[in-house]
């Protein structure tokens, strides 16, 4: 469910719920190392109900480009709320459905369903400029997958520290 502002004139302006915007900590372009070479980029959507994820990747010499909406479902009129979910589109016509979860420095990412046995689960560095982890897919099947944070806008670094409790030199 969204937070909401009241403003002098009474009129309810919606907040994006606490566990959206702790997703913050993905915005800005990382650099895919392991199993896959390439970027990934995080933007949020104006408002900030949605992060936008974009993909450029090759991977065992296929190149793959997508995008993926990530946020609550919300249909019109009723609340947001639940798991934050998302939908990803690729350049082969492929749609993937995902859950995401963050509990403290911890990334996991589930294909489908929460509770999937196929997931990524990643942890940041305490600088927030790493991101390692790796997918695990049934059948013991499973690739490493890590980032390193190459860009990002001033304002995501500064957050970064401040939730971390660096100092900024």
């Amino acid at each position: 469910m969204s937070d909401t502002l009241t403003t002098p004139c009474q009129r309810r302006t919606p907040v994006p719920p606490t566990d959206v915007r702790a997703l913050g900590r993905l915005v800005g372009t990382w650099r895919v190392r392991d199993s896959a070479e390439g970027a990934v980029t995080y933007e949020w959507l104006e408002g900030g109900f949605f992060l936008l994820k974009r993909v450029d990747l090759v991977r065992d010499g296929e190149t793959i480009r997508g995008i993926e909406v990530i946020g609550h479902e919300q249909p019109h009129g009723g609340d947001g709320g639940g798991e934050i979910r998302s939908r990803y589109y690729d350049n082969a016509g492929h749609t993937l459905d995902y859950v995401y979860e963050l509990e403290g420095d911890t990334l996991t990412v589930w294909t489908g369903e929460k509770g999937s046995s196929a997931y990524y689960r990643g942890v940041f560095s305490i600088d927030g400029t790493t991101l390692t982890g790796r997918w695990v897919h049934p059948g013991g099947y499973g690739y490493d997958a890590s980032a390193i944070r190459i860009g990002g806008p001033p304002e995501t670094r500064e957050a970064i520290a401040a939730v971390c409790g660096l100092s900024r030199k």
